[in-house]
């Protein structure tokens, strides 16, 4: 119980974080509640014609090269990324550790440790679903950040939180948790 607590604490933290970005935001979560009146004599406001279409999305903000987001990216466009030996150097402690004796589990031919999806939160691939939906937010402190991933597949709506520090001048990955699977990269014992 207390290890939801804090993956609940910690996924709303990075939602108000994010939230406060305001348009970034509405893609992810949906659109904002309407802003109240000051005035006394407020009505609600208009309902909207059943005709109407739903708003189209605002258009997202370019992915900046060596940002978190661009950091991220690369594992939503290429299944089973975060366990090639060679994306290591995208990786910091403790994900680096994980990693690593997955690599070494599976050299000696004990088994595998990992999902080879685990950046699709173990669902079914299903890259058109995965590209239309895709929607991400990040925060940024300091030399941490933290990049929230959400998109849908078969009707399932999934949700990751992808933690990174800056090492070196470059955004390295630390952790991978899943805010709807209830599991972190980190709490993996690969022995």
């Amino acid at each position: 119980m207390p290890r939801r607590l804090v993956l609940a604490l910690a996924s709303l933290s990075m939602l108000a974080a994010g939230l406060s970005g305001g348009a970034s935001a509405q893609g992810l979560f949906g659109a904002p509640p309407p802003k109240a009146s000051s005035g006394d004599n407020a009505s609600p406001p208009a309902a909207a014609a059943p005709d109407s279409k739903p708003a189209e999305p605002a258009p997202f903000a370019p992915v900046l090269p060596g940002s978190p987001t661009a950091v991220v990216k690369p594992f939503y466009e290429h299944l089973g990324l975060e366990l090639d030996p060679a994306q290591r150097r995208n990786f910091t402690d403790p994900a680096k550790t994980v990693l690593d004796k997955s690599d070494a589990l599976r050299a000696s031919g004990q088994g595998e440790c990992l999902d080879p999806n685990m950046a699709l939160d173990n669902a079914d691939y299903d890259k058109l679903a995965i590209d239309r939906s895709l929607r991400t937010i990040e925060a940024v402190n300091g030399d941490q950040a933290k990049v929230v991933v959400a998109f849908v597949v078969e009707g399932h709506q999934h949700r990751l939180e992808w933690k990174l520090k800056k090492v070196g001048g470059a955004w390295k990955v630390s952790d991978l948790l899943s805010v709807t699977g209830e599991w972190a990269l980190s709490q993996y014992q690969c022995e």
